[in-house]
């Protein structure tokens, strides 16, 4: 009776399994993911069927919960309805310097719907230290609002002395409020100086929280990745840099210090940063969207288009609008990203880039604070340099700066990294700058990331131990879902 008892155990056991992966097979076929993420979560959920039907239902699909998801739509709609509003102080796509970049801004607007806002002061602040004090100064002479929006604040050093900035600026009337990520400034939202700082009358509010308790209900890894200051609306910083002070964060990492640059703008591009942000708090807050001051008056300056992105806003739109620089290209590519790990359809278009004569540079850190994503990342390599793509690793820190500069007169900036991640699942904000004057000054920054970074050769990379392969070919598996 037993060995019978036993034998039907095993045959549910193996039927509910088999049911769960053809279940889930199903369910992936037609949620219609992209051909590369649905061949990987397949192969994890054939390959260890219970585990991996378990992780697929922990990080496989966009799920933010329902609640969330309805406050969202509301206060989404009144965003789009604000955007709409600020057209009128939009540049025509024709006024751009460069015609090349006519298709380029008309598709961001059409997937984006943000217009391409002209007369912007852009001041590109190229080390922590320019833009810790650039930022202090802006928050010391703050008269109505400071708004900080960051996916890391880690204690010591620079960060809190913007915790103190903060407070004194709440002392004389300012309104502070500040959004971090739940699970990126985890330890900061449980320390003293989160305490204080609310003690003092800063609002501070955890985006995205995360729990055991809604494991299944929300996907705890898509993040709000975003770094983005705002001061009375009319001054926006963005970039790569968290509300960290290098000198403190990740010490023992074994990767050197972190190396990032962020954009100061004021002008009509930093009162649609304000809506990003303000878009960002009614949702978290679970309050109405309510809508930044109209922009000050347009001055001669450069143009700029706002980029936000997320998994529920305009899922994909970042992919398509870099495959569209990418193709655009004439004459020179300059990337820099912490994070290279590309899909095919990228791979592809830098493959193209340089065969039709472009110069492409890629520059990458030499050593990565992810080990999974540096054996990813190296498993495209011998294809893009066998192409011509000239491959740098920068040597003198972890170089976290996402940029691209395109034939000198186009500029891309922001938080996105090269990765699946950035691309399709967090919340990110970017900035496309059709200015010449600033894009030369990007270009001289990732120049002299060139200049201390170590370029590979290909005969000499090709002669990397044979294990090496293996272990970046298996990576290179779960580029995907990385």
């Amino acid at each position: 009776m037993e060995r019978l008892e036993l034998e039907l155990i095993s045959i549910f056991t193996l039927a509910a399994g088999w049911l769960i992966v053809i279940g889930l097979t199903l369910r992936i076929v037609m949620r219609r993911p992209p051909v590369g993420v649905s061949l990987a979560w397949l192969a994890v959920i054939f390959s260890v069927p219970l585990l991996g039907a378990f992780i697929y239902l922990l990080f496989g699909e966009k799920r933010l919960g329902r609640r969330r998801g309805a406050v969202a739509a509301a206060n989404q709609a009144a965003y789009e309805r604000w955007l709409r509003q600020q057209a009128a102080f939009g540049l025509a796509t024709a006024q751009l310097q460069s015609v090349a970049y006519v298709p380029l801004a008309r598709q961001a607007a059409k997937v984006l719907g943000q217009g391409v806002m002209p007369g912007n002061s852009m001041t590109l602040l190229s080390d922590y230290v320019a833009f810790f004090t650039q930022l202090l100064a802006d928050i010391a002479a703050a008269r109505h609002s400071v708004d900080l929006a960051f996916y890391i604040w880690h204690e010591g050093g620079w960060a809190d002395a913007v915790g103190e900035a903060l407070v004194a600026a709440t002392q004389r009337g300012v309104c502070c409020r500040v959004l971090v990520d739940a699970v990126g400034a985890k330890a900061f939202l449980r320390g003293e100086q989160a305490a204080r700082l609310r003690r003092e009358g800063v609002i501070l509010t955890a985006a995205l929280p995360a729990s055991l308790l809604s494991t299944f209900a929300v996907r705890a890894d898509l993040r709000n990745h975003r770094k983005l200051a705002v001061i009375d609306h009319a001054i926006a910083y963005t970039g790569s840099q968290n509300l960290v002070d290098p000198r403190y964060f990740k010490r023992g990492a074994g990767v050197g210090e972190w190396v990032d640059a962020m954009v100061r703008v004021v002008g009509p591009a930093a009162t649609l940063l304000s809506g990003v942000f303000a878009v960002d708090w009614a949702i978290e807050t679970r309050t109405a969207f309510v809508p930044p001051p109209p922009p000050p008056f347009v001055l001669p300056g450069g143009a700029i288009q706002v980029a936000p992105s997320g998994p529920d806003l305009h899922p994909g739109a970042m992919h398509q609008l870099l495959l569209a620089a990418l193709y655009s290209a004439e004459r020179e590519l300059v990337l820099t990203t912490p994070y290279f790990v590309p899909d095919e359809a990228i791979v592809t278009a830098l493959i193209s880039a340089a065969q039709r004569g472009v110069a492409v540079s890629l520059v990458v850190p030499l050593r990565n604070d992810s080990k999974l994503v540096q054996y990813a990342s190296a498993s495209q390599y011998d294809e893009l340099l066998a192409a011509g793509v000239r491959i740098y690793r920068y040597a003198a820190g972890l170089l976290h700066t996402k940029s691209l500069t395109l034939d000198g007169a186009l500029s891309m900036f922001g938080s996105v990294n090269l990765d699946a991640r950035s691309l399709w699942l967090n919340f990110e904000i970017s900035l496309l700058l059709y200015d010449a004057a600033f894009t030369a000054t990007l270009r001289a920054l990732q120049q002299r990331y060139l200049e201390v970074s170590l370029p590979l050769d290909l005969a000499e990379w090709r002669q990397r131990p044979r294990h090496c392969y293996l272990i970046e070919n298996c990576c290179r598996l779960l580029g995907p879902l990385l």
